[in-house]
């Protein structure tokens, strides 16, 4: 049994977070948007939609089963309580208002602040009315709990009266009882006299007993009754018109920026564009040899900042040299950055418009480069159909564009090597393959990818290590590896790639 030194790929992850991390912030537009439409929403909401007239008053409310460790029941049924037809009712006729209960309990509502205060809340169409509605709404409580609390003592000592009469009916009984006792004559007379007398002396200390809790059930009622009083009386609440606004506007802000998020990461996820380098050129199957930023639509194609100027000045002399070393056509294939493509392609003809004239073909959608106003130093542009018509001996540059619906065989018209103009995070993944796979059809080498507008703080490799060489894309040559190690610098490996196994695999 033999152990093989070399590493296996390891598994591409179900959840990439740094590739989900970067296409979240590559969308910053849209989160920021959502941000700021929700921090405009709930400014206008705060603005256009104010709060009605409140009031507000607060309730000592006592209870009979009042106990340290209460964890807020009784005052939750205090609350619950307020919310009834009956004190709404009440207080409705206090106030002589035609409003239904059911119209006015919608209006008000109440909350526990601890276990012995009820804070009520009222609302109404003008400061006066909302403080007149909560004085009548805490008075209706309060009387209502106060004949609750007497409605419970009364009938708690009407029930020991009414037993304690009981008992005396019982002690009336046997009184006669032992007033007839001397007539009676017999070996246990003395002994029934005895457990008479135990009787009687029985039922009078209940009815004693009894006595003395019908009375103490009415001793705690003026004590409860005082103790439930309003306490901090009726007031109108001032609202402030900007802190309501910046309140609104801030939770408007925060909630738009959660929504834009979630929406950029699904988004993300179930696009599957990738926008690191590492993936991009895994999916392409060719490696990243440079990075440029986006050309805007409205800026003239040689304008820019002077950092992108000079990237695409070290990148054209990258492609003037390879050019210049190749007698077959080269050509620029775009995805999702036909004005970045364009401008690159103006520059490589500019650079080798010193040995001689370069004409450039237009294979972009629309004819992009065709339909522009020429400058005194562009070169000459022709369209894709005049192709065939120019002098076999001239220098050619085709651009083109591999974007959905694209004429797979007409590329070969363009040029027989290609480098790709990708923008990252333009295609999705599936499409990203199409692409190498078509041009691996068409026998198109691919010389590498010019990355438009990366990520800025990606730190991923593009460089396809281990995969077969450039040159040999699309050829029936056999395929070989550049680093015979066997590891593996990118994740996944174009599905359509042969692989050769190296020379100790065939051993094994």
């Amino acid at each position: 049994m033999t152990t093989s030194t070399a590493s296996e790929p390891s598994a591409a992850p179900l959840l990439d977070l740094q590739a989900l991390v970067v296409a979240v912030r590559r969308r910053r537009r849209l989160w920021c948007s959502l941000a700021l439409a929700g921090l405009l929403l709930g400014a206008a909401v705060a603005v256009l939609r104010p709060p009605p007239p409140t009031a507000v008053t607060k309730v000592l409310v006592a209870h009979q089963a009042d106990q340290p460790n209460d964890p807020g029941t009784l005052i939750r049924t205090d609350v619950a309580l307020l919310q009834t037809t009956g004190i709404a009712d009440q207080a409705l006729r206090s106030l002589g208002s035609p409003d239904r209960p059911e119209d006015f309990m919608r209006a008000y509502g109440g909350t526990g602040l601890t276990n012995n205060l009820l804070q009520i809340t009222v609302t109404g169409r003008s400061e006066a009315e909302a403080v007149a509605r909560a004085e009548a709404l805490a008075d209706a409580f309060v009387a209502d709990h106060v004949k609750r609390i007497k409605d419970a003592a009364d009938a708690e000592a009407k029930a020991l009266l009414d037993q304690r009469d009981r008992l005396r009916e019982q002690l009336a009984q046997v009184n006669r009882s032992i007033g007839d006792a001397p007539k009676q004559t017999g070996p246990n007379a003395s002994a029934n006299l005895e457990s008479l007398y135990a009787s009687r002396a029985e039922l009078t200390s209940r009815i004693t007993d009894f006595g003395q809790r019908a009375a103490e059930a009415q001793v705690g009622t003026p004590r409860l009754v005082a103790g439930t009083q309003i306490v901090d009386a009726p007031r109108a609440v001032r609202h402030s018109l900007p802190t309501a606004a910046a309140t609104d506007a801030a939770i408007g802000l925060v909630l738009g920026l959660v929504l834009g998020i979630a929406v950029a990461a699904v988004g993300a996820v179930v696009a599957d564009r990738p926008v690191l380098r590492r993936e991009i050129a895994a999916n392409l199957g060719a490696s990243v040899i440079a990075e440029l930023r986006r050309v805007p639509r409205r800026r003239a194609v040689r304008r820019g900042p002077r950092r992108t100027r000079a990237a695409r000045a070290r990148l054209t002399t990258t492609l003037a040299r390879t050019v210049r070393g190749s007698e077959e056509a080269v050509s620029l294939l775009e995805l999702g950055c036909a004005h970045s493509a364009a401008a690159i392609a103006l520059d490589l003809a500019g650079a080798l418009a010193e040995e001689g004239p370069v004409v450039v073909v237009d294979g972009l959608p629309g004819s992009q480069l065709s339909r522009r106003r020429p400058g005194p130093e562009d070169p000459t542009v022709v369209v894709g159909e005049r192709a065939p018509a120019l002098p076999p001996g001239q220098r050619r540059l085709g651009v083109g564009s591999v974007a959905p619906g694209t004429a797979w065989t007409d590329l070969r018209h363009l040029g027989t090597r290609t480098v790709l103009v990708v923008r990252a995070g333009h295609g999705s993944a599936a499409w990203l393959h199409t692409v190498a796979r078509q041009l691996a059809d068409q026998r198109i080498p691919v010389l590498g990818v010019v990355l438009i507008d990366p990520d800025p703080r990606d730190r991923t490799d593009g460089t396809l290590w281990d995969g077969p060489h450039t040159a040999l894309r699309g050829r029936n040559g056999p395929q070989v590896r550049q680093y015979r190690t066997g590891r593996r610098r990118t994740e996944r490996p174009p599905m359509w790639t042969a692989r050769v196994p190296d020379s100790d695999q065939e051993a094994r």
